[in-house]
């Protein structure tokens, strides 16, 4: 989802200009923003770049960059990952995150989806990254089964999710077993929300709230106690059916200590909010 004026567009055409190898993924399936997306890949095309078109019957929703350079005649590569678009616009009044990384761990997975959406296909085997429609699920699940496990055996268990929506019932269902099995669960939702949560007996250790403030909270955070030793993932997918099977999406973790503390902080400072938080119930 590209800005009327866009400056990374002019950014790649650019590059492509000056003899870098430029490949570009436009999504038409952009409501309202497809007559954009057109006008642009055209643009793209005719000024050098390798556009490319995604993946048959999946949305790209995932908002990645990988640059490589040529260091001490090797390769390097340095990633963007976001939980918003590349849009100037929207940047100024959406609240999101973005991870400007070089990790060889994350960089590494990276490559491996670049490889495969440059084959219309779905990256398989990763390592570190959450890639939907493959890898979610299954990724949510044992995150949610490890702390219902360590629930039951009397540990620390916790959960901290904050996203646009939350409808797949599938996950719910598993959102519910974890407040039975005794997780604590909070949850910061911005808009549609098919949980119901405080219900006696049944989701009695979930806690639900929103804000919509002057910007658009828009970033996806999950956190995991994980018995004390926290995991952080940011991602570019809501708890909707269509994110996690329907789209590709790409969830990643923060293992940087003070990038995780400050991610931490935040959410620590909108859960406290009493002003413009609204309570679900």
């Amino acid at each position: 989802r590209l800005a009327d004026h866009s400056h990374v567009i002019h950014a790649l055409i650019n590059a492509a200009k000056k003899g870098k190898r430029v490949n570009a993924l436009v999504e038409f399936r952009t409501s309202f923003d497809e007559q954009n997306n057109i006008t642009y890949s055209s643009r793209l095309e005719e000024d050098g770049v390798n556009v490319l078109y995604g993946v048959p019957n999946y949305k790209v929703h995932s908002k990645i960059c990988l640059v490589t350079r040529t260091e001490k005649g090797k390769p390097v590569h340095y990633a963007c990952f976001s939980t918003g678009n590349f849009n100037e616009k929207t940047a100024k009044i959406y609240a999101d995150h973005t991870l400007f990384t070089a990790s060889k761990r994350l960089t590494g997975d990276l490559v491996e989806i670049f490889k495969a959406l440059k084959q219309n296909s779905l990256a398989k085997g990763l390592k570190h990254l959450m890639v939907s429609p493959i890898d979610s699920r299954p990724a949510i699940y044992k995150l949610i089964d490890n702390e219902i496990k360590n629930a039951k055996a009397g540990k620390p268990a916790y959960m901290i999710l904050k996203m646009n929506s939350l409808a797949d019932e599938q996950v719910i269902a598993k959102l519910y077993q974890a407040s039975n099995a005794g997780v604590k669960i909070k949850m910061i939702i911005r808009g549609m929300c098919c949980l119901i949560p405080g219900v006696k007996g049944y989701s009695e250790n979930i806690e639900v709230i929103s804000i919509v403030d002057k910007y658009l909270e828009h970033s996806r955070v999950h956190i995991y106690c994980n018995g004390g030793d926290e995991l952080i993932y940011l991602t570019s997918a809501d708890f909707m059916t269509r994110n996690i099977d329907n789209r590709v999406e790409v969830g990643f973790p923060i293992y940087d200590k003070d990038l995780k503390k400050e991610i931490r902080d935040i959410i620590d400072i909108q859960l406290q909010d009493n002003t413009k938080a609204r309570e679900i119930n």
